[in-house]
């Protein structure tokens, strides 16, 4: 019998580093504790990246980078929902039963997951078109074959400058994104809440909670970035790791769910 989402807002903890170092020795023993799941949840991650850098090799074209941003989002949220529930399943004591697991997965389709998964992939729709309005400002007269045979035009003073710009607007995109979603994906899996609600809760927890907040999207950032390093194989074992880990600091945050058993403060 499936369990129901509870009704409501829980109360929310302030956040501490040791709830982040809490959250991510959980997250390493759920990884190691079921292993199925932490392959089965990333191995689209793997498989996509190797299809996008086999085009990008044959092709020599950046087009795929267009289809990454939009299947990520796509996909991201509805995997981790699955590592949500597998974290929550051995937290309770309860068996690891897939169909049951994989039904959680769609049966967010019905819930308010699809809403927010419409906003990220809007989001990513917004950074692209700035991002070539970026390109367009300033290399727009630049001459240039291909973007694969003239690296040599972005270290010009119109290159450098529009790597910085753009750096930083993706940079403020990314933290927005990271803002909206680090609490309301497992909010909205454990609470039947509209995904707004859930989105400015998740806001809010990091504004009041900046430090450690930041330093956990940091965190996220330079691990998934090296573990795509080697083919991507990296993310076999990033990917599940912070799936398990988000999952465990929102249960320490939330202060009903029966996380670390700090002073619980108001958020508001």
């Amino acid at each position: 019998m499936p369990d129901t989402p509870k009704p409501g807002l829980p109360p929310i903890r302030r956040v501490t580093f040791d709830m982040l170092r809490t959250a991510l020795k959980r997250g390493a023993r759920d990884m190691i504790q079921a292993p199925v799941y932490a392959i089965l949840f990333s191995a689209p991650y793997v498989l996509t990246g190797w299809v996008l850098g086999w085009i990008t090799l044959v092709t020599g074209q950046s087009y795929w980078l267009i289809f990454a941003a939009v299947s990520f989002p796509l996909i991201g949220p509805f995997a981790a929902v699955g590592l949500y529930d597998v974290s929550r399943r051995i937290e309770q004591g309860r068996p690891l039963v897939m169909s049951e697991i994989l039904t959680v997965v769609t049966r967010q389709s019905r819930r308010q997951l699809p809403s927010i998964c419409a906003i990220i992939v809007f989001l990513f729709l917004v950074w692209f078109f700035i991002g070539h309005m970026i390109f367009a400002l300033f290399m727009g007269l630049s001459v240039m074959t291909n973007v694969s045979s003239s690296y040599e035009v972005f270290l010009t003073m119109n290159g450098l400058t529009m790597l910085a710009v753009g750096s930083v607007v993706g940079a403020g995109f990314a933290v927005l994104l990271y803002m909206i979603t680090v609490i309301s994906l497992p909010l909205l899996l454990d609470r039947e809440v509209d995904f707004v609600t859930a989105m400015i809760v998740s806001f809010t927890t990091v504004t009041v909670n900046p430090v450690p907040m930041l330093a956990w999207a940091l965190f996220i950032a330079v691990l998934t970035f090296v573990a795509m390093m080697p083919y991507f194989l990296g993310l076999f074992i990033a990917l599940p790791l912070l799936g398990h880990a988000t999952w465990h600091l929102y249960d320490q945050i939330a202060a009903e769910t029966g996380g670390d058993p700090g002073r619980p403060v108001a958020i508001g």
